[in-house]
């Protein structure tokens, strides 16, 4: 859909304090003028809180009411903190503080800790695993990788919810965490964790906030002087805050209320974290004359996204649910979302990068396409399928551009260059040419290289550079070389990354605060979404936001799709997310009556034949949980068990598997055993539609099967030694 164009990439600043307020709709000009007292902005995806905050502060610097050195402005990544400052700039606002939580925390403990504790503040361990690892060690408690990497994120949980070792069990227990280990052996690494810390003098990144508290709360000297820096405060995300920067947030206030908040309970992705959308939800009994505006007019997607966006967060249940807002799309219809069901995973894959392909022959950038699913591990299959079809592509949460080697060679050199360009003849060039001749001597030229990997990279880098200059150069034609280069250190000192040309592929999580023109949202089966150990109502709802997060990252195009099997030639048992189930075309809504059928989705081409959704035969409704699928109906739907029959396929498949040498199991699950004592087949066709009776079992054991159900005896399969290798998880499948 949309290239940016220069004048956003550059943009004129405001040439006065109502100048800033140009162009923001009603809601937004209501933030950008409340300037005073609490307010709290409850906004959904797409409706501008960004755009609305940034003025809000810009019109305030700009009128004179604010002094920009007295604003913080805090948010959750660099990347948004590097956003604001930014746009801040652009708005000519540049004397703001938009910081981290643990950036404006640190900044603060750097500089009081001579005075309220003395001596050097201790070195700051960027990665805590190491000594986790050690801490389980001394405690004699062997943990694999997903183990450490488990422990590492409770311990961290613990610091930011301000849970104390001897209170671990009793929180996780109360708060329904899946705990990686024995509760009680977690709080003992976490005591022993703590311990190394001390004795080695070292704090991690939850320690900072934890002691910014600590000497805010018992030194009011320091307390005095951070409030007289700071008096106005906004928070971005307001969603996301943990108890722990809660703390902080109220002691910087002082008891004051000069506070702006913005978030949406309904994209509240992080509470595993300690992230908690209560201080949001809670803002206006806190504040009882708070502003409060709402925004909801969503500038982003077209109707057909926001309208299954709506429909997502409409069946949703909890205390953040009841708070959901209702997006009105402002921009022009587009296509309908398109689902997509294949054989199997890189079957998807192939299908996703064949889309990709489309789009970008029509017209679209690849930096302008996203494929983003629920786990990283995911990534690989799609990363092959794109490099087998040429496509760029570049990974989420990788290395942050301007720190990656080619590109702090690159910055380097077009400093020197600009220092030396006193030639009257290298003057006359234009800054792109300058860039250009610039870069080609580190491998730079207008035709990337084949293939993908280092290389492909390496020139992607230095082409958004170029593609930076070019934008830079159109829309302030009188720049010089030494004007693009300081544009770059702005840039970089902001985390303000130009766009590389690539297809984004990342996470969910990593996608939070993003947009593209094509979204590929992928894998979503039950199991991968919502994750298996999602098992209380509360962490199934999260899983829920989560999808709804992607479903409003995309401007335009959505594509929606899953896997039936996770290899090529796998058993298919796989079901559709019940997140969809009522809204992709065909299925019905969970615990509705009547049958919906699978029209309206697309199969995707090749591999084995696909079973379409499993619907109760009592009720109708489409079945997900497997226990369910084996039985072909809901669990509390009435059964008509044939007692007898059941009691006779038992005693059969017990001969079965001792003639195999196999557990019962191999043969068919108990729940397969129920499902045809229930439907009691009368032929082969009957029979294969049950889950579990695959094509081999059905050649295998269908006649004995058929037999036992007309009330015959069985034919006296010989039951071949070895030929059943399937495990008790994929017999379940």
């Amino acid at each position: 859909m949309t290239a940016t164009t220069h004048e956003s990439l550059f943009p004129a600043q405001p040439d006065s304090a109502d100048a800033v307020l140009a162009g923001l709709d009603p809601e937004q000009r209501a933030v950008a003028t409340a300037l005073h007292g609490p307010v709290c902005v409850l906004a959904g995806a797409g409706t501008g809180k960004t755009r609305a905050i940034t003025h809000r502060i810009a019109y305030g610097v700009r009128a004179g009411i604010l002094q920009p050195a007295s604003v913080l402005a805090v948010t959750f990544t660099a990347r948004a903190a590097g956003e604001m400052r930014g746009r801040l700039r652009q708005l000519g606002a540049g004397g703001v503080q938009a910081r981290t939580f643990h950036s404006a925390a640190l900044r603060q403990l750097q500089y009081f800790w001579p005075r309220a504790i003395g001596g050097e503040i201790p070195r700051l361990v960027e990665r805590k695993v190491q000594l986790v690892a050690e801490a389980g060690a001394r405690c004699r408690i062997r943990l694999d990788r997903n183990e450490l990497r488990d422990v590492t994120g409770e311990i961290e949980w613990c610091k930011v919810t301000q849970t104390v070792p001897e209170e671990y069990a009793a929180a996780a227990a109360k708060t329904g965490r899946d705990v990686p280990r024995d509760p009680a052996e977690v709080a003992k690494i976490y005591t022993t964790y703590e311990q190394l810390k001390r004795d080695r003098g070292v704090i991690d990144f939850e320690d900072v906030l934890l002691l910014t508290v600590g000497v805010l709360q018992d030194r009011p000297d320091v307390a005095d002087t951070v409030r007289s820096q700071y008096q106005h405060f906004v928070v971005d995300e307001y969603q996301d805050v943990s108890p722990l920067q809660q703390r902080l947030l109220e002691l910087w206030l002082g008891g004051r209320d000069d506070l702006c908040v913005v978030g949406d309970a309904s994209q509240t992705i992080y509470s595993f974290t300690g992230a908690t959308p209560d201080f949001l939800l809670g803002f206006r009994s806190r504040h009882p004359d708070a502003t409060v505006v709402k925004l909801v007019r969503d500038y982003r997607s077209t109707p057909q996204v926001v309208g299954l966006a709506n429909g997502l967060l409409g069946k949703a249940r909890g205390q953040a649910a009841a708070h959901r807002l209702e997006l009105i799309s402002q921009r022009e219809a587009g296509p309908e979302p398109v689902y997509s069901e294949y054989a199997d995973e890189p079957a998807e894959a192939e299908g996703a990068a064949r889309r990709i392909k489309e789009l970008i022959a029509s017209g679209v950038r690849p930096s302008e396409i996203a494929v983003l699913y629920r786990i990283n591990a995911q990534s690989e299959v799609y990363e092959q399928a794109l490099a087998d079809a040429g496509v760029p592509y570049q990974l989420r949460g990788a290395e942050r551009f301007f720190e990656r080697p080619e590109v702090r060679e690159a910055g380097l050199l077009l400093r020197g260059a600009a220092r030396a360009s006193t030639d009257p003849e290298e003057a006359d060039n234009t800054v792109p040419q300058q860039v250009r001749a610039v870069l080609s001597s580190r491998g730079w030229a207008s035709e990337p290289p084949a293939g993908s990997g280092a290389v492909r990279d390496r020139w992607e880098s230095l082409a958004a550079l170029v593609r930076l200059s070019e934008d830079f150069a159109a829309a302030r034609r009188d720049a010089t070389l030494s004007d693009f280069v300081a544009e770059l250190d702005e840039r970089a000192n902001a985390q303000h990354a130009p766009t590389v040309e690539g297809v984004t592929l990342g996470s969910l999580h990593a996608a939070k605060g993003l947009e593209w023109d094509a979204v590929f949202l992928v894998g979503l089966t039950e199991g991968t979404l919502p994750i298996t150990y999602a098992k209380t109502d509360e962490q199934v709802e999260e899983e829920r936001r989560l999808l709804y997060v992607g479903v409003t990252r995309a401007r335009l195009h959505l594509s929606l799709s899953w896997a039936l099997s996770r290899s090529p030639g796998g058993r298919g048992g796989r079901r559709p997310s019940r997140f969809l189930d009522g809204l992709r075309p065909g299925s019905a809504p969970r615990g509705a009556r009547g049958a919906g059928g699978s029209g309206g989705v697309e199969r995707g081409s090749g591999g084995r034949k696909r079973r379409g959704p499993v619907l109760c035969r009592v009720c109708g409704r489409t079945l997900s949980e497997a226990g369910e699928i084996k039985l072909m109906r809901c669990e509390d739907c009435p059964s008509d068990l044939d007692e007898a029959l059941y009691e006779r396929l038992r005693e059969w498949r017990m001969e079965q598997a001792k003639a195999l040498g196999q557990p019962a199991y191999c043969v068919f699950t108990d729940k397969t055993l129920l499902a045809i004592a229930e439907v009691r087949p009368g032929g082969e066709a009957e029979l294969s539609q049950i889950a579990g009776v695959g094509a081999r079992k059905l050649d295998k054991f269908g006649a004995d099967v058929l037999a036992l159900c007309a009330g015959e005896e069985p034919g006296g399969n010989e039951a071949v030694e070895g030929s059943s290798e399937e495990t008790e998880e994929e017999a379940e499948k």
